[in-house]
């Protein structure tokens, strides 16, 4: 199975205390470039006292001809310094400008959700950092032009610095071109659902493969005891910081457990954690553990990936857009997702502390979930189009083969819908014989 994900079960990784900030850092968009902004000062400074030690060097070997020389030189590069200040945040304005529009229509051709890939692109983070660093850089070093002529009296000459400006700027148009090649692939089918296709298998990745499952083999939790209502602004639950949860129910000698889901709208005052065991954490021990926000993330979100692809299978399907290579596209995915976890348990996460003791339970979505969200939708949009009723029959066949016998219940009843659907709908014998092959192509 490809993914190298099997059907056994993989051994606990417990969770990095830094992940969730990590993944909440790249969900925005200013802190590459105020690194980045940060990064350019430090390395001004390093280069200008660089500079400063070289005239100050050569001021104590009576090397004035060589001053005189550097100082030409830099008066050249001062030239083209000064026209680099004056038109990079020019080029930059106008670039992701453009670059907007370019995503806006992508946005409005598949879903608005694949503006986070836009967001999250390490290569369009990289190069606005490296434009706005080389804005900042320059208008530094222009600062370092010293008015003195005479070779005895400069105080430094920016050679280096005005090296390191050239040198940034052939960086710039470099991360250009594979800037805009990373736009122009975002407004393409493949490239999109290929990348929510990935999200979703790291998200997988990251499940406790020896604490997944239903409590199969583990001793049943204590009695509830409490528990702890939810405190802060209405929002999606997008994530929750594991190993600080289960450094506090350590701590307690309980066991936590998650009673929403990632992914559910969570309201103040709502119960969000259940506590079984005698004791329980305190507020502050709590803190920072659940995150909520106004959209969910594919940081924890199991379903996340299946959701987006069904949102972009459904708008292909409508009769504005109509579009069904697109959906097939869209099922290709679908049914690489349901195929790496058809043989996983699922139903509930249990993570684990540093002496393997369960102390945070984690609900995620069953296998009829997955595939109910994977195919409902499409399926219903699927009569009038011979191309996806096929691809999804064949899909669901190739699921089948591989799935076990308690859960082939789901895959049969989408099956018996779709067929009954179809039959129902297309009154020629031959248009339904012919809508109801299994193709994995649609047409092919």
């Amino acid at each position: 199975m490809s993914h190298g994900y099997g059907s056994g079960r993989r051994a606990y990784r417990r969770p990095r205390a830094l992940s969730p900030l990590r993944e909440h850092l790249r969900d925005t968009f200013w802190f590459a470039p105020t690194v980045g902004l940060v990064c350019a000062f430090a390395l001004w400074w390093v280069a200008s006292a660089l500079d400063a030690e070289i005239v100050g060097y050569l001021q104590g070997e009576k090397a004035y001809d060589a001053i005189s020389d550097l100082i030409s030189i830099a008066e050249d590069a001062k030239t083209i310094v000064t026209t680099i200040s004056s038109a990079m945040m020019t080029f930059i304005g106008v670039v992701f400008s453009i670059s907007l529009v370019a995503v806006q229509m992508a946005s409005g051709g598949f879903t608005p959700r694949v503006v986070r890939i836009f967001v999250r692109s390490r290569i369009t983070k990289l190069t606005l950092t490296v434009f706005l660093a080389t804005f900042l850089f320059s208008l530094l070093v222009l600062t370092q032009y010293d008015s003195k002529s005479d070779p005895r009296l400069v105080t430094t000459v920016p050679l280096v610095q005005s090296v390191l400006v050239m040198t940034m700027v052939v960086l710039s148009l470099l991360l250009f071109i594979a800037y805009v090649s990373s736009t122009l692939r975002l407004m393409q089918v493949g490239p999109v659902v290929d990348r929510i296709a990935r999200d979703a298998f790291r998200v997988l990745a990251r499940q406790p493969g020896g604490g997944l499952g239903g409590g199969a083999g583990r001793e049943p939790l204590a009695p509830e005891s409490g528990r702890i209502a939810y405190q802060g602004r209405a929002g999606v639950l997008r994530d929750v910081n594991v190993a600080r949860l289960v450094r506090a129910a350590r701590r307690e000698g309980v066991v936590l457990r998650l009673i929403p889901r990632i992914g559910d709208f969570v309201v103040p005052g709502t119960p969000v954690l259940a506590v079984h065991g005698d004791g329980a954490p305190s507020r502050g021990a709590l803190r920072y553990t659940v995150s909520v926000g106004v959209e969910r993330t594919s940081h924890q979100d199991l379903g996340f990936g299946l959701r987006q692809l069904s949102d972009i299978g459904l708008r292909a399907l409508s009769p504005a857009v109509n579009d069904p290579t697109t959906a097939v596209q869209c099922l290709d995915r679908i049914v690489q997702f349901l195929a790496a976890v058809v043989e996983m348990p699922l139903g509930a996460v249990h993570h684990l502390d540093r002496e393997r003791v369960v102390r945070l339970v984690q609900d995620v979505p069953e296998w009829a979930d997955l595939v109910d969200l994977g195919f409902t939708e499409i399926r219903g949009c699927a009569v009038g189009s011979p191309q996806v009723s096929r691809r999804l029959l064949a899909g669901i066949e190739d699921l089948l083969l591989l799935a076990p016998a308690d859960r082939r219940e789901p895959l049969v009843r989408h099956r018996t819908l779709l067929v009954q659907a179809v039959e129902r709908t297309v009154p020629e014998a031959a248009e339904r014989a012919f809508a109801l092959l299994s193709d994995r192509q649609g047409i092919g």
